[in-house]
């Protein structure tokens, strides 16, 4: 027996001993085979990958079809992709031989119908607009089906639903101007202010993304802004992060039926978190509205705020009533589709060079909790409450997957 002085002492002299270097063992990374399809939605011009993108992808090994004129409505065109090092297919069911598909509208029957089993589904989910078996369509081929407007960020923020708002915000203002001037038979007005002249009176209901990014459009022209919301928190945000004190106020009735007299331009960006958009502007106030002014729904998609809204599209993007011109298109950012697209684009490509370097969907999934909070299904097995109840389907926690992976 060792004494604990000489066991000490050995011991150490093991310590001190030259030790075989321990090297991690890297991931094995993976190659995707990524498809893109042209969109066939009505008036969906956006695309999910421009061709930075495409290019970016391929050096780093992966391999993209995408189908011919899949970006000529955002102005790329097939030239551009196959510069990138894309393959440009000629059908639809070229691109749907690919392992993952990425779309911006969710597909639809008959592209369901071209899915490969087990195949990895990227695209919006848009509830409103599914039918019944959409789901169960999906389940049947062992999809993994994964809702971009559900991804989060690092900051828990729905990364897609911010970058959309933002335009949509943006763009609004914009719209507004066009139909305020005499190009569009509108009142004959500027938007915004000049010297000597009374500016442009916008009203915004909403202090979220869209609500900001309206604001901020609108004030840089130099109208007088005006914001309303029932969140007192949402309203000190905006205050805080537009940098200047503006008028705000809590959507009280009558506070808003007399600001909405004089206003010039009305912008709806109410958001819903559960069902419709409550309606807060009835057909009594827009009948007192000057006439010529400009209602723009953003709201639209989820039911309106206004009581007269009525849902139009980029063909027919308004309607007067009242004297009042009503904007209603629920697909605003493909108006600016380019834009858009890029703004997609800067989302989807880390997200898939990540799951390169994972080596795969189910490793990327286990490590990024944003991404799997956009999951719904997993290997055809329906991972969302939500839907679950909605559809009184059975689901199961995606979290429990993964756990046993």
């Amino acid at each position: 027996m060792k004494t604990s002085k000489e066991l000490l002492a050995s011991l150490t002299q093991t310590a001190l001993m030259p030790q075989e270097e321990m090297l991690e063992v890297s991931r094995k990374k993976g190659k995707l085979f990524i498809g893109i399809p042209k969109e066939i939605s009505f008036q969906e011009n956006r695309v999910a990958l421009v061709p930075d993108a495409v290019a970016l992808l391929v050096n780093n090994g992966h391999q993209v079809v995408i189908e011919t004129n899949a970006g000529k409505m955002a102005n790329f065109q097939d030239h551009d992709y196959s510069e990138a090092g894309a393959t440009i297919v000629y059908s639809a069911e070229e691109v749907y031989k690919a392992n993952i598909i990425l779309k911006v509208a969710p597909p639809s029957p008959a592209e369901i119908e071209m899915m490969q089993q087990r195949q990895t589904l990227i695209s919006a989910l848009q509830l409103t607009v599914q039918p019944e078996d959409f789901l169960k369509q999906l389940m049947a081929k062992k999809i993994t089906a994964i809702a971009f407007d559900w991804i989060k960020d690092e900051d828990d923020i729905y990364t897609v639903i911010r970058s959309m708002g933002e335009i949509a915000g943006s763009t609004s203002i914009l719209i507004a101007a066009e139909y305020l001037s005499n190009v569009n038979n509108g009142q004959g007005s500027i938007l915004g202010g000049i010297s000597g002249i009374s500016p442009t009176e916008v009203v915004i209901l909403g202090a979220g993304t869209v609500g900001e990014f309206a604001t901020r459009a609108a004030l840089g022209l130099g109208a007088c802004v005006k914001v309303f919301d029932n969140s007192i928190y949402r309203l000190r945000r905006l205050q805080a992060d537009i940098g200047t004190r503006i008028f705000t106020s809590v959507i009280e009735p009558r506070v808003l039926a007399k600001h909405l007299k004089s206003a010039d331009v009305v912008i709806g960006a109410i958001r819903s978190t559960n069902g419709r958009t409550p309606c807060v502007v009835t057909e009594t106030m827009v009948s007192e509205m000057k006439v010529g002014s400009v209602v723009i729904d953003v709201s639209i998609d989820q039911g309106g705020c206004f009581e007269t809204s009525e849902v139009t599209n980029h063909a027919k993007p308004i309607f007067r009533k009242h004297g009042v011109v009503h904007y209603c298109v629920p697909n605003i950012a493909s108006r600016v589709s380019r834009t858009a697209s890029l703004a997609l684009s800067t989302i989807f490509a880390p997200i898939l060079l990540n799951i390169g370097e994972e080596g795969g969907v189910e490793n990327m999934l286990r490590r990024d909790d944003g991404v799997r909070n956009g999951i719904y299904l997993y290997n055809g097995v329906l991972t969302s409450k939500a839907l679950g109840e909605m559809f009184k389907l059975p689901y199961k926690d995606i979290n429990l997957f993964m756990a046993g992976m």
